[in-house]
């Protein structure tokens, strides 16, 4: 049996992962979906007795994906439409054909994830991370997502604009935006709120931020200094000048943290989290894909190691069913979605 890993080939991380595969003797194998269709083919036959035959070849390298026992869902990027395809009606229809027969194949191998993709894509919603969060009994911030330039103000003008964050559901690379304390110059532009929705939060004052990595039963938590930057509101705009190092999180968190991974069904994710000066843990949100490796060079965490581990103890035809570190059955991504 062997691993997969479905991600860009020159992702860091996911050579890192490699790295420690191989040095525990593992097969693996990693999958560049950027490469589909024009350099990769997919063929998938079912036969009337039952029988199938699930195949993968990407560039010159054919894959029997009946031979995968555990799949790393790293970071996977779309496939490409051939540009010889010039009508844009065809265009979107043989993405939509790429995406359903991909997304048929993932949901068609018995195999151990990190994470399983369906409940990926809902974990990844901030929305459901808050809700969630509170669930487990996660302290939140007060937060409002609203195109309402009215339901705006009110929330500002309850706190006061000096202590309101705003912040984007995502981020591109062509349109990166941090999150930023809301400015006097910027309560003006307040009705641009119409055009998209915009989350709000009170502002969090930190000791500092934690990043906290999760691997099936594995937390690796460290503090970044982030009040010791030129950016003390997103550690992300001054990492290179943020002090980092290993903590110990109080059992009550761990156990919390532990208990909303499994409520949202990962088995990976990283977790950010600010210590307030009254020592109260504040849950901001969690990236089921997020990055790790800059923690693990300033602290020694063996982050990649454990990823490496937890998908070489579950390579094997098949896998029982998932349970939590607690040994709850955990929810699907259909339970989540549908719980009111």
């Amino acid at each position: 049996m062997s691993v997969l890993i479905v991600a860009t080939e020159d992702d860091v991380h996911t050579r890192a992962v490699v790295e420690e595969l191989e040095s525990r003797g593992g097969q693996v194998a990693v999958a560049d979906l950027s490469r589909f269709p024009q350099q990769a083919d997919l063929s998938l036959h079912f036969t009337c007795c039952g029988q199938r035959d699930l195949s993968l070849s990407v560039g010159e390298d054919p894959l029997d994906l009946a031979d995968i026992g555990s799949i790393w869902w790293r970071r996977p990027q779309q496939p490409l439409v051939d540009p010889a395809i010039h009508r844009e009606t065809h265009r979107m229809f043989a993405a939509n054909e790429m995406q359903e027969a991909l997304s048929g194949l993932w949901h068609a191998l018995d195999v151990f994830w990190i994470n399983d993709p369906a409940r990926d894509h809902v974990a990844h919603r901030k929305v459901c991370q808050l809700r969630v969060a509170h669930e487990v009994s996660l302290r939140i911030p007060d937060t409002l997502i609203t195109n309402n330039p009215d339901r705006a103000r009110s929330f500002i003008d309850a706190r006061g604009y000096t202590q309101v964050i705003y912040k984007a559901f995502s981020a591109l690379p062509e349109e990166w935006r941090e999150t930023r304390l809301l400015r006097p110059e910027e309560l003006a532009l307040l009705d641009n709120v119409r055009y998209a929705p915009v989350i709000f939060q009170e502002y969090v004052e930190a000791v500092y931020d934690l990043r906290i990595t999760v691997v099936g039963e594995h937390v690796f938590a460290a503090a970044i200094h982030s009040q010791e930057t030129s950016y003390p509101v997103d550690f992300r705009m001054d990492m290179a000048n943020a002090r980092v190092e290993a903590v110990e999180l109080p059992e009550v968190v761990r156990d919390k943290l532990l208990a909303l991974m499994a409520r949202m069904g990962l088995v990976y994710g990283a977790i950010d989290m600010r210590l307030r000066p009254d020592g109260e843990y504040v849950f901001l949100e969690i990236n089921p894909a997020g990055q790790f490796l800059f923690i693990e060079q300033e602290t020694g965490q063996p982050i990649a190691a454990a990823l490496a581990e937890t998908l070489l103890a579950h390579d094997q035809v098949g896998s029982p069913e998932l349970t939590t570190p607690r040994g709850r059955p955990e929810r699907t991504a259909a339970d989540l979605a549908a719980r009111p």
